[in-house]
Parts: structure tokens; sequence; C-alpha cells
């Protein structure tokens, strides 16, 4: 597996180096992974809330409670570890060290437990780290942040300029078109689940419900049977792609996280990582890999499934580094290439053509979200900056005419004066 793996990087370095018009490598010239930054979705859940007509709203059938993960989620995300450990056998150690590897998770409970099924398949204890003979697991720091703060991983610390320019989208003809089209079956849907549902994200929570318990071998209700999985999963797929779906949204939604991915990048080839990670890993939801995806230009609508992964690897073959971007879709895995580069991409080249959906400023472009869009900010700088000079220039030039006025003032104490006459007296 390490070798054809080997092989196929090998090929897409030929490709890109003729595409970019660039001397091809030689042959003895391998290509050198020297870092990946591991993004997955969590494992299978139970729903997060059954509607209000739900048969199967009772929290009895599901014994671990709402939107947790289940021995079946567990299984997928120890299996998804252990396929990242053949993967990336030549990079990682056997063992676990905090130098080598970073987890953060969304503050989620089945992100965090995908997180350690994952790891326990991706580190399996051996010898001195078995502190129990029996038990092939050993505790690994997970690091997360509160949602409400979190504008990277979980994407939903408050940003008022997102929710203007979301507003807008929805108002866009197509999807304002869409909405229209499907309002009857919005009308059913709220008739038959006792909930209103009146846009394409409140259809899609019905699908997830419904798919839910058709994977757990429950008899849907006679209703679903001409709503499910058609067109409800058209709806569901389109709710994935409208997050992100204008470039305002990538660079707000999906752009912080690409700027850390692009931070790790540069400090790598740079020799600054510091400590010198080998691999970022990031535990989060199947909206966090649509919404990369769609950043990085790469989406094709549909609902990501459980332990969904996308791998951003950095190779480097002379002096040269190179980012690939992998999406690993159930089972099958997935070379992309992002608009306006080869599958193998330029780390140079690959930082320019992000350039627009990367936040300089992410709390700064939120704050304007009144007046200025985002690529504006710059120009605005620039402008502020200009008026603020000539402002200062005119202000000190006002100040030295005063200044200087002042001085003659004091330096003639002889001022002319009227001069009394009779009539004046």
């Amino acid at each position: 597996m390490e070798l054809q793996h080997k092989y196929s990087v090998c090929l897409l370095l030929v490709l890109a180096a003729c595409c970019s018009g660039i001397n091809a490598y030689p042959e003895e010239a391998e290509p050198e992974l020297v870092m990946v930054n591991v993004l997955f979705r969590h494992g299978d859940r139970t729903p997060v809330k059954a509607y209000p007509l739900d048969p199967y709203r009772n929290v009895s059938y599901w014994s671990t409670g709402w939107g947790q993960l289940t021995t079946i989620g567990m299984q997928q995300h120890y299996e998804l570890g252990m396929w990242l450990r053949q993967r990336y056998i030549s990079l990682l150690k056997s063992d676990y060290t905090k130098s080598d590897v970073y987890i953060q998770s969304t503050d989620v409970d089945r992100t965090l437990m995908s997180a350690e099924s994952n790891l326990a398949g991706l580190f399996p204890p051996r010898g001195t780290r078995m502190f129990e003979p029996n038990l092939k697991w050993q505790p690994i720091p997970i690091h997360t942040v509160p949602e409400h703060l979190d504008h990277v991983l979980a994407m939903k610390k408050p940003c008022p300029r997102y929710d203007a320019e979301f507003t807008k989208a929805r108002n866009l003809p197509e999807i304002a078109r869409l909405e229209k089209e499907y309002a009857g079956l919005f009308k059913y849907l709220s008739i038959h689940t006792g909930q209103e549902v009146k846009t394409i994200e409140s259809a899609e929570y019905i699908h997830s419900t419904l798919f839910i318990e058709s994977l757990k071998n429950f008899t849907l209700p006679e209703w679903t049977k001409t709503v499910y999985p058609e067109p409800l999963k058209t709806l569901a797929q389109w709710s994935f792609a409208l997050p992100a779906y204008t470039p305002e949204l990538r660079r707000l939604k999906g752009g912080p996280l690409v700027k850390e991915w692009i931070d790790h990048f540069q400090k790598k080839r740079s020799s600054i990582l510091d400590p010198d990670r080998k691999m970022f890993i990031y535990s989060a939801h199947d909206t966090t890999i649509a919404n990369i995806l769609s950043t990085l230009g790469v989406f094709q609508p549909h609902c990501p499934p459980y332990a969904a992964t996308v791998l951003a690897e950095l190779y480097k073959i002379k002096d040269l580094y190179y980012v690939a971007i992998v999406y690993k879709n159930s089972s099958a895995t997935q070379n992309l290439a992002i608009p306006g580069c080869s599958e193998l991409c330029e780390l140079d080249k690959f930082i320019n053509l992000t350039k627009s959906v990367v936040p300089e400023s992410w709390e700064k472009e939120c704050h304007y979200h009144l007046l200025f869009s985002s690529e504006d900010l710059n120009d605005l700088s620039i402008s502020a900056l200009a008026t603020a000079g000539v402002l200062s220039l005119v202000l000190l030039g006002v100040l030295i005419i005063m200044f200087v006025r002042q001085r003659q003032q004091v330096s003639n104490p002889f001022r002319y004066q009227t001069v009394s006459t009779n009539a004046d007296a």
C-alpha cells in the first residue's frame, strides 16, 4: 500500500511539472511527505432531535441519548485511525508524542469521542505505554474551544457580516427559485412532521432524521414514501452547499481553517514550525467537510458521510513544496485539484489561488459587516491611512500658523490703538 501511494505521488509530480511548464524531475528525486492536516467528520450517531410527530421521538429508542456517537461510529473511527496509520507509516513514529501530532475537536460529545476512537486505531499502545495488560488504548490529549468562541473549526462564533451575506445568498435567484419550486414539499413536510419547514436547511434536518432511522432499520411512516430518499436528498445536498455558496461566505466560514493550514505549511517550509509537528488532526462535522471543500472550490453537492475525511498533504522534492488535497468519501479516496492548479499544486501557487478566500483578519472583516465587503478592506485600510495622513498635515499646518501668529503678537508689544478725539470725549 505504501509503494502504491508513493507511485501515485510520483506520477502526480510529473504531471504537475508538465502542466506548470517547469522541468520534469529526475527519476531519482523521490517526493517526501513532510506533514499533513487531517479533517474528518464524526462517526455514526443518533438523531440530534426528533421531529414532533416522529414515531421514534421517545428517547428510549436511543439508549445513548440525542446526537451521540454510537458503537458503530466508534468502530468507524477506530478503522479510520488504522487506515491513517498505514497511509502515514513513514511519516509518524509508532508511539504518540505531542511534538509530532496535535489533535483538536469541536466542543461536541460525538466529535470528541470520534477523535478518541480514531486515536485508539492510530496510536495503539505498545510496551511500556500499556498501563493495563489487556487494554489496547492510551489517553491522548484532545484540545477544544467552546463553540460560541470557535470560528476556525466549529465555525460558530458570531459574525454579523457573515449573517448579512448569508441573507443575501438566500435571496439569490437560483436559491429563491429552488425554495419556490419546493414550496409544496415544505408544506407537506410541515403537516406530517408537526413542525414548520420553510427552508432548505429545515428540510435537511428531516432528511437527516429519516436517514438515521432507516439506517437503524426502523419502519418509516407511510407519508415518507413520496419524499424519502428523494426529493429530500437533493435538498439536503443543497443545504451543504449554501453556507459557503459565495466567495464572501467562503472567506468568512471556511477561510480561517484554510488559513491555519497554510500557516502550518509555510512554517514547515521555513523550518520555524514549533513544535515541528508532522500531523494536525481536526475532528468536526459534515458541515465542516462541506465548507472546507467549498472554500477550496472543489465541493460537489453531496451529503458528507460518517467519517468522511479531507487530507491536506505537504510534499517536498528538492527545494520545492507541493500541496495535495485528498478526499476520502466513505471508502473511496479521490485526489482533488483546486481551480487553476493540478492535483499536486506548488505551495506558492496554492497560497496565491486561495488568497481571495483567506481573511487577513477575520475579526475585522466581521466587524465591518454593515459598510464594507471583505475584499474592500485592503483598499479601505489604504484609504483610511491616506486620509489620516492628509488630515494630520492640515492640522499640523493650522497649529504652525497659530503658533507663528502668537509669537508675532508677543514679540510686538506696541499695538496699534485708536487715537482719542474730542468727538469721542
